[in-house]
């Protein structure tokens, strides 16, 4: 069992009931997870093309062959320690599982903690003997379990446990779900930190750094692996052959730059948990250079950092995903199931299934703009995500019956997942995003902020670095926002940021076309990515949670700076996630209500927000898309929904066959509001409301390939 952090001495109050009766009914019947876990050839030219690094002088794009692309998509997780999923990952995990669409996860540590299974004993009792070997075992056993249950109803649902070769040289330990063998876990079992923070050189974090030439492994008794060690380079070798070996479209991982905590104010996500992330990182790079892998998105979840944050479930959605945690936990040691002299699960985890508040959460540490999809200079719309670490974009031509072109690649790659857009008074659009380098040396590694600017004939040219503020994107401190950015009435261009210190930066370009230095706009402890837009005076307004309430910053009049000090809204807290929109005169702000997951609008006009809107509805968590009539988001299990109007007022209506990465986007192109989602399987999903009483058509692939 990896450190935690101590556990709540009592669970909170209970809250709010979930709205609409079917997804209690749900919740409570059928199994605890039910609703949470269900959804809803490249040529050799062309892959030689890909394999380089292409950066063309001239900023042209690349259009390539459609990839090899698993049906419906295929979702690859990578966790330093078996639970991580369990309790930061879920929903999506269980959505996957239940999908029926294939789902490897992969564990990089074996998670052998001391090798006690067992909840803390009384000061005075007799300590349980210690065995890594077993204690890894049982670990297996209760991931086995909860994956079982998840994905069949069953936990006790066979597996067949195998041996193969990793790209590294050594060997893992490879499991297949009979009743769901396109269901996989992949225990690659070394060692682990053992500590949270502490100095632990025989650690990932060792390995990352170069304080250990090579890590070792441990075991789980009855695994059919190999003993083994891996260099650095041994180790991204095995985790990109492993994506080779199942084409994921989807790579789930830990957040690989927490950043610091409001109450020690230092980062207190597990090593482990960051360092396998970004082992990942490096490993998708390889990925995204290997031959004919098809179109690929990642999304990275917070850790330990959720456990201070407003909670983004009902005590219901939070109580079933702990009921995954509880057949993990192996709640009964004297029902072994599982037929494991080892155990059947995490003894450790017994005493609170909902841990340090992670049950009570779920949330993503990037792709979290709403602001990709944009109406453009001609009249169609553009939309904008990260594929293969690259830019992707696809084209909607004008008018009412305008087709979506093939989506295109843009040169330079490293690109974080989740992108932001604006448009500028000439009517093209700019693209903002960040990205990770790492040098010759995997520890030689930083983030950046990056800008393109569309062309007059409507492409796209090269990334330009807008660097980094203060205390981000290196020396330790990685952490920081998507930008959003935001043009004022006089045509001033403004980029926004959170920075690893918490607090809001800008910059702004200039008319050469250059930019300024980042500058400090204050703030404290915030949290999530701020969200920028422009009032019908043309005053640009930003806003940023914390975990308290919203803050907003003002700009005075068009053409001046934005208030160097942020106002506290005085609204109650919300779960982090912001999108903004312009609205008649004012900007509407849409966030999520704590403990529920409602969705709710205000209106700001000055610094003074109006009366809170309830858009009604299920529950559910991640920012909303939202223009003119039409809004789309999540629903607590996950599936992709829009806001429907009716007779006794607006509901949800989810669609549980389109699995999305990151939030939704929307925007009106003249004919009418369009929201769009980036697919699991790397392709573009959309939807149009013709009007403001009209329902929106059902969710739609742009292409078919």
């Amino acid at each position: 069992m990896k450190s935690r952090p101590p556990l709540r001495s009592a669970l909170l109050s209970r809250r709010g009931a979930v709205a609409g009766s079917a997804l209690v009914a749900v919740l409570i019947s059928g199994g605890a997870f039910a609703e949470l876990a269900t959804s809803d050839s490249e040529g050799a030219d062309a892959s030689a093309a890909r394999a380089a690094d292409a950066r063309p002088a001239s900023g042209q794009a690349i259009a390539s062959p459609p990839p090899v692309r698993p049906t419906g998509g295929s979702v690859m997780q990578i966790m330093a320690h078996p639970d991580d999923d369990l309790f930061f990952m879920n929903p999506d995990t269980g959505q996957s599982l239940r999908s029926g669409r294939p789902m490897t996860s992969v564990y990089v540590t074996a998670g052998e903690a001391d090798g006690v299974n067992s909840p803390p004993v009384k000061k005075g009792a007799p300590r349980p003997k210690a065995d890594r070997a077993a204690y890894s075992e049982a670990r297996q056993n209760g991931i086995r379990g909860a994956y079982a249950q998840m994905a069949t109803g069953d936990r006790a649902s066979s597996w067949t446990r195998s041996s193969i070769p990793t790209a590294g040289g050594g060997t893992a330990e490879l499991d297949t779900l009979d009743a769901h063998p396109a269901i996989h876990l992949v225990w690659v079992q070394l060692r682990e930190s053992e500590t949270i923070l502490g100095n632990q050189p025989h650690s990932l974090r060792g390995l990352w750094n170069g304080k250990t030439a090579a890590l070792t492994s441990q075991l789980a008794s009855g695994s059919p692996a190999h003993p083994f060690a891996y260099t650095k380079d041994q180790l991204v070798t095995t985790l990109a052959g492993l994506m080779t070996r199942f084409h994921p479209t989807h790579v789930r991982t830990m957040d690989p730059t927490p950043s610091v905590d409001g109450k020690p104010g230092k980062i207190i996500d597990h090593q482990d948990h960051i360092f396998s992330a970004r082992f990942a990182q490096a490993a998708l790079q390889e990925y995204a250079r290997s031959v004919n892998h098809p179109d690929f998105s990642v999304q990275t979840y917070f850790g330990y950092n959720t456990s201070h944050l407003p909670h983004t479930f009902t005590q219901q959605v939070s109580d079933a995903k702990a009921g995954i945690v509880e057949t993990y936990a192996w709640m009964n040691p004297d029902d072994n199931y599982c037929a494991s002299a080892a155990g059947c699960g995490d003894r450790k985890v017994a005493p609170d299934p909902h841990g340090n508040n992670w049950a009570e959460s779920v949330r993503y540490s990037r792709t979290n703009s709403t602001s990709w999809l944009q109406a453009g200079k001609d009249g169609g719309l553009w939309a904008f995500g990260v594929l293969d670490q690259r830019l992707a974009v696809w084209h909607r031509a004008p008018g009412a019956n305008g087709a979506w072109g093939e989506r295109v690649l843009l040169p330079g790659d490293g690109l974080d997942p989740g992108v932001s857009a604006t448009r500028l008074p000439d009517g093209r659009l700019a693209v903002f995003g960040t990205r990770t380098l790492f040098g010759t040396d995997l520890g030689d590694y930083h983030r950046e902020v990056v800008a393109t600017v569309q062309r007059a004939d409507g492409g796209f040219g090269p990334w330009t670095s807008l660097g980094a503020p203060d205390a981000s994107g290196g020396n330790g401190i990685f952490d920081m926002s998507t930008p959003s950015a935001a043009v004022d009435g006089t045509g001033r261009l403004t980029v926004f940021l959170r920075g690893g210190d918490r607090r809001l930066h800008s910059l702004t370009r200039t008319e050469d076309g250059g930019w300024t230095r980042w500058t400090a706009l204050g703030g404290a402890a915030l949290v999530g990515d701020p969200v920028a837009a422009t009032d019908g005076a043309g005053r640009v307004h930003v806003f940023s949670s914390t975990p308290k309430t919203m803050s907003t910053w003002v700009q005075p009049a068009p053409g001046t700076p934005a208030t160097a000090h942020a106002v506290d809204t005085g609204l109650p807290p919300n779960t982090t996630g912001l999108s903004a929109r312009a609205d008649g005169a004012g900007v509407r702000v849409y966030y999520r209500a704590a403990d529920s997951g409602d969705v709710r609008s205000v209106l700001f006009t000055g610094a003074v927000p109006s009366a809170p809107t309830d858009l009604g509805g299920a529950s559910g968590y991640g920012m909303v898309g939202a223009a003119g009539p039409l809004v789309a988001g999540r629903t607590a299990s996950g599936a992709l929904a829009t806001l429907e109007p009716g007779a006794a007022g607006p509901h949800w209506k989810p669609d549980e066959n389109v699995l999305f990465t990151g939030a939704p986007s929307a925007a009106e192109d003249g004919v009418g509001a369009v929201a769009a989602a980036i697919g699991l399987d790397g392709r573009l999903y959309w939807t149009q409301a013709p009007g403001p009483a009209a329902p929106a058509a059902p969710w739609q692939p742009t292409t078919t390939n």
